[in-house]
């Protein structure tokens, strides 16, 4: 059965009602949906025409019954047409998705990444929210405002910084460039495990380059390379690079072998093993460890969550990534030279990941990058 745009608004209920009679079935009886359909009941969602009780279980009843390839596809198709996308004047952007749901177990070196880039003229956009589930973790909104960053720009301010060479790098949270998808996530907190949501909207690509929208993301089981590959190339990300890193972020483990998968010109993706050890990286942590006399905080009933206060992490986190900005040695300088040389390296910036390797550094030493976090 396929769903049309005009029956969409002819009975909400009704078709609602007939997506989850079909998906919400048990195990073994559960059906598949349309990607026609799959947008439709997204779509309900996001437009509020669906009752939450519905919408909740819509979206549970995917998660149990695993979601197909169609079913994800009109899941990111709806929360597409419902997201502000512009073009910022530059030729090439690369846009930066971390786990929106952040980090709880390490200090992430990710957040300043794009001022590394943008100083090694590479326009660079990182996104995400200010926190959600499972993990509740510490996330680039939170490191970046307590860095002083504005990080309540519209996706056309976004752009603005991107193409303003002085600058050159931009965060844009999806509460400004999605607020229909944003507005759901009271409702995400409440179902707890991670739904079609979750893996689709590191996706969006709110602001794109007038050429080419190169996707930088991360992963951790083994099968989201094809799935992530698959629905990068449907949204025109002219090349992935998906990395295996610490907590499903786009840094690996500094302390051992790891791979990461990519495709060129929405081509066939291959992979890649590499060693931190190739680039001169010797360390004993996977990443920077979080410090152990942080604040306390009360738990929020969720058995993932962080106990710690997470503005007193955000300023750790703030203050590192500035140090190592300023060529202060340790795993977040680390960090950005290794996942900085991966996406210099596979945007061809470079021929080797090495001499990738050595141009960051040479922008960590001087600590000319930290100008752009100012400005």
């Amino acid at each position: 059965m396929s769903t049309s745009a005009e029956n969409i608004s002819a009975d909400p209920r009704a078709l609602m009602r007939s997506i989850i009679q079909r998906i919400a079935t048990g195990p073994e009886l559960s059906k598949d949906i349309s990607r026609e359909e799959a947008y439709a009941g997204m779509r309900l969602i996001l437009d509020g025409e669906a009752d939450p009780v519905q919408a909740a279980i819509f979206l549970i009843a995917l998660r149990m019954k695993r979601e197909t390839d169609d079913e994800n596809l009109g899941v990111l198709e709806a929360i597409r047409d419902a997201t502000e996308t512009v073009t910022a004047a530059v030729d090439e952007v690369v846009i930066i998705s971390d786990p929106y749901d952040g980090y709880n177990r390490t200090l992430p070196a990710s957040p300043f990444l794009p001022l590394v880039l943008a100083e090694l003229g590479v326009p660079t956009l990182s996104e995400g929210v200010e926190t959600v589930g499972p993990k509740y973790g510490l996330t680039h909104r939170q490191v970046l405002r307590a860095a002083g960053v504005a990080v309540d720009l519209t996706p056309t301010e976004a752009a603005a910084r991107l193409a303003d060479e002085r600058i050159g790098w931009a965060y844009v949270d999806q509460s400004r460039f999605c607020p229909k998808l944003h507005a759901l996530l009271d409702l995400r907190s409440k179902i707890v495990k991670r739904p079609a949501i979750t893996t689709v909207e590191v996706l969006t690509g709110p602001v794109r380059g007038r050429q080419k929208t190169h996707l930088i993301s991360g992963y951790v089981h083994k099968p989201y390379p094809r799935l992530y590959s698959l629905l990068a190339r449907h949204m025109d990300f002219d090349s992935l690079l998906l990395v295996r890193g610490v907590e499903g972020g786009v840094i690996p483990s500094l302390r051992q072998a790891g791979r990461c998968v990519y495709y060129h010109d929405k081509g066939e993706e291959q992979g890649l093993d590499m060693n931190p050890v190739d680039l001169g990286i010797v360390q004993n942590v996977r990443a920077a460890p979080l410090p152990e006399d942080l604040p306390k905080a009360e738990q929020k009933g969720d058995e993932i969550a962080i106990g710690v206060d997470m503005r007193a992490l955000a300023t750790v986190a703030a203050d590192a990534g500035r140090d190592a900005l300023q060529g202060k040695a340790g795993p977040i300088y680390d960090g950005l030279v290794y996942s900085g040389a991966l996406i210099l390296q596979h945007l061809h910036r470079y021929d080797s990941l090495p001499s990738a390797a050595a141009a960051v550094r040479r922008v960590l030493d001087s600590g000319t990058a930290l100008s752009r976090l100012r400005n």
